[in-house]
Parts: C-alpha cells; structure tokens; sequence
C-alpha cells in the first residue's frame, strides 16, 4: 500500500480521522482488512478496520460509486472513528508484528508525536490471521467494522465494560419504539466476565454463546453495525435481518454464533474444537459461554465428557446469575452441591469465584486460556454474577417477586463497571476528562451504528428461503 505523508499528529483518534485525506486506489481502500498509516520506517494499523461501504447500503453504494477511495474514507472515517482517548492509552496494547512480542508503550507513544521510527513494526489491536486464513468477511456477511480494542491493561477491560454498558442501555432505550421485533437478552451487570474472558482470546479463537450473547459478541470484536442492523432485522444485519438478537454470528472474528436454545451451543462448540483438532489447528481455542440452567442439560454432561476424553482445549465458561428465567437454584440443585462440584467430577479443572471484579476474571481466564494452548486439557470457569433487567426484554421485573430487593440492591452495589470505574480512579488511571472522551467516542461509534442500521433495507421477499438449507454439499 503506498504510504501517506506524514500528517499532523494529535493522539491516535485524530491521527484515524485523517486517514482519508491520503491517496489510494479505491478497490485497495474497500478490499483492505484495516487501515494504515505510515511515518517514515514504521507502521501504525489502526485498532479498527476499514469502514468500507456496505454493498447492501443504498448511502454507502452511492458513496463509493465514482469517488475515491480517500474522499469515502475521510467521510466514514468521522463516523466511526477509532475508540482510543489518548495515544498513550491505545499503545498500551502495541506489539512487534513479527515477534509477538510486547513493545514499550513510552517508545511508541514518542515515535507517533516525533513521527521518527522506533525500529519495530508495531500494531494496535488483534493479531493478524494466519497463513491460509482470510482476513476479509465470509460471503454473505457485511464489511466489518471491529470496536474491540485488544489488551489486558485495565483501562482496555474498563473501555470494554463501558462499550458494552452504552450499548445495551441504547438498545434498551430504542426497545420499545417497536421497530426491533425480536426478543432480547440483555447483560446489563454481567460484563466484566465477557470483558475479562474475551481479552485473553483472539480472532483465530473461537467463541460461541446462547440468547444472552451481546456482551460476548461485542467483547471478542463483533461489528456493532452489522449487530444493530440484525436487531432491526435489516439486510445489512450479521445474519441478513433474519435472526435477530439470539443469532449473532462474525465469523471474522471467530463468533461462530448464539442459539437460543438452551445448552446448544454447548455441543456446537466442542464440535468446532474437535474439528480443529482434527485439522491441525492447535493452536486454537474455543470458549463457550452459557448459564447455569444450561448445566442442567443432557448435552452438557455429554459435550464436557467428550472433551475430557479428548483433551480439546476449551474453556467452559458458566456465567451463574442464579436464576433459570424466575427459578432460583434451590428448586433446581441438591443443597450445598455446586455446579463446580459437578464438573470435577467429569475430571476437568474447575473453579468457581467472584465474576464481578474484572481484573481477577481476566487473570484466572488468561491462565487458563496459557495452559489449553500449552497443550492442556479443557477448564470450567463458574462465574457468579448477576442481570438487572428481566429474563428477556429491557425492563426491571423486581416486582414480580421472584427477585428479593434486597438481593438486587446488594447486587446493583456490585456493579461491575462501577467497581472497576473506583478502583481505576483510586490509582490515577482514570478521570472526568478521559471518562468524558471515552464516553462521547463509544456515543458517536454507536448513532453511527444506529443510524446505519434505520437506513439500512428489509430483506427482499425473494430472500426468505435462501440460506434455510445448504446448496452444495459440505467438502
């Protein structure tokens, strides 16, 4: 790719904003995975790929129509511009292209503001795909437009809780014009685990989930605007308008998808993971993320039993919020057995903590996630936590009465981005200015990704029994 002129450089979000003021071919812009900045004998990729125009939406077909490809990007560009407050922040998660290796945030935070080389390539964000693997998107799916910004520092976790909090509150607060038709789960105080879990992973990995998924598909780098237009059951949604909140799926970044049906995925993943097994891929991983209503299942006790026979690296995430729809645990398990307890009788590795504080959840998922790619076994991580809102649908039903007050409340006390909020103020990482930046970035990301999403087309009639069944068989 022909490299820019040095641009005047502000921090990395401005830096992203001037993307499209440098030449270039127009199919090298749409057809590029993520964008690219160079400064003399260094590169800078930008945490976000490339928003290119959606095929199947009528503004962005009219945009690239006759255009180049700067002038498109220097439009979308403002749009969805790169979630990072400060440069120094985004570096934090900088790496050596060919080592793996971390680089330090001080050198490549002054090779940026000097525009002077630091002698490594150094990206921000994800890995890239390995040898054999397609950066772009899967026929049938939108270009993508990743707000997963890679890493484990804890401004990363917080900006990862935070963008999934705003986001669910939006949908929440669109529910109920009546244009999002399908039902909804939401993880409104759940998010440290989807946060924690999904910064050890990588879009090789792969991750499934059940109904209660956005946390899941956002935390790993599932496109917003290809999960609103779903939500709206629009064309340009992530499975075409036609699943929904419960059928999320960016096969780019290794969401193989949710089900609402209870448990499964549970076999639907382990399935995956011995596939790529099979394939050779051991370097993969698979999590799985389900509640704990799904470990009353038959296929979980199978699909756990298979992939201790087999030692398939999967990480078994159980996110226990204590209740199955309204019934708590009491009803439904023998007193003083956990679920923990269950599966160590599988003879899988098992442990069952706080899922509230993401830091320790982050840890305890990266050891594990270390040891299944050192070879090891599959894990089972039960996580405690707790929903705000009703089983399905964004109101509270504390006044049904299955719920205690009290219980909420000392709940709602926990509050996963609250506590993570205090705790990264109490160490002076994190204050009104840089909580305001954070907050008006994912905003702006997120009208984007709503307005795109109203503007976006119905699914044509002429569509509704394509994809229903395979038209070839499977090689």
């Amino acid at each position: 790719m022909e490299a820019c002129t040095a641009l005047p450089v502000r921090g990395i979000r401005h830096i992203h904003g001037q993307l499209g003021q440098c030449g270039g071919d127009a199919r090298a812009w749409t057809m590029q995975p993520r964008r690219q900045l160079a400064f003399r004998d260094r590169t800078v990729e930008s945490v976000f790929e490339h928003p290119a125009p959606h095929p199947r939406h009528p503004a962005h077909a009219r945009a690239a129509a006759g255009r180049r490809a700067g002038e498109v990007g220097a439009e979308y560009g403002r749009g969805f511009g790169l979630l990072a407050a400060q440069v120094d922040t985004a570096a934090a998660g900088a790496y050596n292209i060919a080592s793996g290796q971390p680089v330090s945030p001080r050198d490549v935070t002054a090779a940026i503001a000097a525009e002077r080389g630091c002698g490594v390539p150094v990206r921000f964000g994800a890995r890239e795909p390995q040898p054999g693997e397609s950066p772009v998107p899967v026929a049938g799916q939108p270009p993508r437009e990743s707000t997963r910004m890679s890493g484990t520092t804890p401004l990363h976790l917080y900006r990862t809780m935070l963008y999934i909090r705003m986001v669910e509150e939006r949908i929440a607060a669109l529910y109920p014009e009546q244009e999002m038709r399908c039902p909804t789960h939401f993880s409104i105080g759940q998010e440290a685990i989807a946060a924690g879990v999904c910064a050890a992973l990588g879009p090789r990995d792969y991750v499934l989930s059940a109904h209660r998924s956005h946390a899941h598909y956002l935390a790993q780098g599932g496109d917003l605007r290809a999960m609103m237009a779903e939500l709206y059951g629009k064309d340009t949604g992530c499975a075409r308008g036609k699943g929904g909140s419960m059928h999320l799926v960016d096969r780019s970044v290794g969401f193989l998808g949710c089900v609402p049906i209870v448990g499964s995925t549970i076999p639907i993943g382990v399935g995956a993971a011995f596939g790529a097994r099979q394939r050779g891929e051991t370097d993969r991983v698979t999590a799985i993320f389900f509640g704990d209503g799904a470990a009353e299942t038959g296929v979980f006790h199978e699909s756990i039993n298979f992939a201790a026979v087999h030692r398939l690296p999967i990480l078994f995430v159980c996110e226990n919020n204590f209740y199955s729809v309204n019934t708590p645990m009491g009803p439904r398990q023998p007193e003083g057995r956990t679920i923990t307890d269950i599966v160590r009788g599988h003879g899988l590795p098992a442990e069952r903590v706080d899922g509230q504080e993401v830091e320790p959840v982050a840890a305890l998922a990266a050891a594990a996630i270390g040891r299944l790619r050192a070879g090891g076994g599959p894990e089972f991580l039960e996580l405690e936590t707790y929903r705000w809102l009703e089983h399905c649908g964004p109101a509270s039903d504390i006044a049904m009465g299955y719920r205690p007050a009290e219980e909420f409340e000392a709940w709602r006390r926990r509050d996963p981005v609250a506590l993570h909020r205090d705790a990264l103020r109490a160490a002076g990482v994190l204050d009104d200015a840089l909580e305001a930046q954070l907050r008006e970035d994912i905003g702006r990301v997120l009208d984007a990704a709503v307005a795109f999403a109203k503007d976006s087309p119905f699914p044509d009639r002429s569509e509704l029994l394509a994809n229903v069944y395979p038209t070839q068989a499977p090689r």
